[in-house]
C-alpha cells in the first residue's frame, strides 16, 4: 500500500528556467501490530516525581546531526548503528513496556537528549531536572554539548516510578542504563511558576534552565511566522 502520504513517483518540477530531476528514492515502511492499545506508552510526562532514565550508550556522533543544521557546523562522525546491542535494547525497551514499567518513552534521534526532554516536557505540561553525569557514553563523547545533542541510535528517554526503578534494571541486566533524573511539578500557564527544564552538565554548573513556556514558545514561533505570512490566523 502507499502509505507515504504523497505522490512520490512525481520527482520533477520547474524552477528557474530549467527542469529539475530528483533520482528515484526507495521508500521502506514498517507497521507494527499493537494486540492491546491500552499498552501502548506515549511521549508526554505523567507524573512528578518519577524517574528519567536513558537507555543505550551515547557516542560523539554530530555528524549530519541537526545540531550541525542549527550552528551551521560540519564534519564529525555520523551514526552508526551497533547491530550487537541495538536488537538488545529494543528487546528490554518491549518487555519493560508490557509488564506496565514504563510511564512514558522518547527515542534519541534528531536534536538528541536535549530535544527529546524538551519535547516529553511539552507535551506533559510539566518540568524535569536532569543531570548528564550518569549519561553512559564513550570516553571522547564526554562533553555537555556532545551528551546534549548527540544523534546515537538505539536510545531511548523512559519515564519510570520509583517503585518500579530495581525491577526495570534488573530486567536490562548489563545493557547501558543512567538515571538522569526525574519530573518536576508544573502550574497553570496563566500561574507565576512556569515548570522549568533543569540541566546539569558534567561540571554539575547548568547548562539549561528554561522555562517550558518559554520552550514552548520558541518550537511555535516558526510556523505561527509562516501562517501570519501567509494571511493565515
Amino acid at each position: 500500500p502507499f502509505i507515504s502520504g504523497k505522490d512520490s513517483l512525481n520527482n520533477e518540477f520547474h524552477a528557474d528556467g530549467r527542469n529539475i530531476v530528483i533520482p528515484g528514492t526507495l521508500l521502506i515502511s514498517a507497521l507494527g501490530l499493537v494486540p492491546d492499545v491500552r499498552q501502548c506508552v506515549s511521549m508526554d510526562f505523567k507524573e512528578p516525581g518519577n524517574l528519567l532514565i536513558l537507555v543505550g550508550q551515547t557516542r560523539d556522533e554530530l555528524g549530519g546531526s541537526h545540531f550541525q543544521l542549527v550552528t551551521g557546523e560540519n564534519g564529525g562522525q555520523v551514526p552508526r548503528v551497533d547491530q550487537h546491542s541495538a536488537p538488545r535494547v529494543f528487546r528490554a525497551v518491549r518487555d519493560a513496556i508490557a509488564r506496565g514499567l514504563v510511564r512514558s518513552c522518547h527515542d534519541l534521534s534528531e536534536g538528541g537528549l536535549a530535544v527529546a526532554l524538551a519535547e516529553m516536557a511539552l507535551a506533559g505540561g510539566l518540568g524535569a531536572t536532569v543531570s548528564l553525569r550518569d549519561v553512559h557514553c564513550d570516553h571522547d563523547a564526554a562533553h555537555d554539548g556532545v551528551l546534549l545533542f548527540s544523534e546515537s541510535p538505539s536510545r531511548f528517554l523512559l519515564e519510570v516510578r520509583p517503585e518500579h526503578a530495581a525491577a526495570f534494571a534488573d530486567l536490562f541486566g548489563a545493557l547501558p542504563l543512567g538515571r538522569l533524573g526525574e519530573v518536576t511539578a508544573g502550574s497553570d500557564i496563566a500561574g507565576s511558576g512556569s515548570p522549568r527544564l533543569v540541566v546539569s552538565g558534567l561540571e554539575a554548573a547548568q547548562v539549561i534552565d528554561a522555562s517550558i513556556w518559554d520552550l514552548k514558545s520558541a518550537w511555535q514561533r516558526t510556523p505561527r511566522s509562516r501562517r501570519q505570512e501567509a494571511g493565515r490566523p
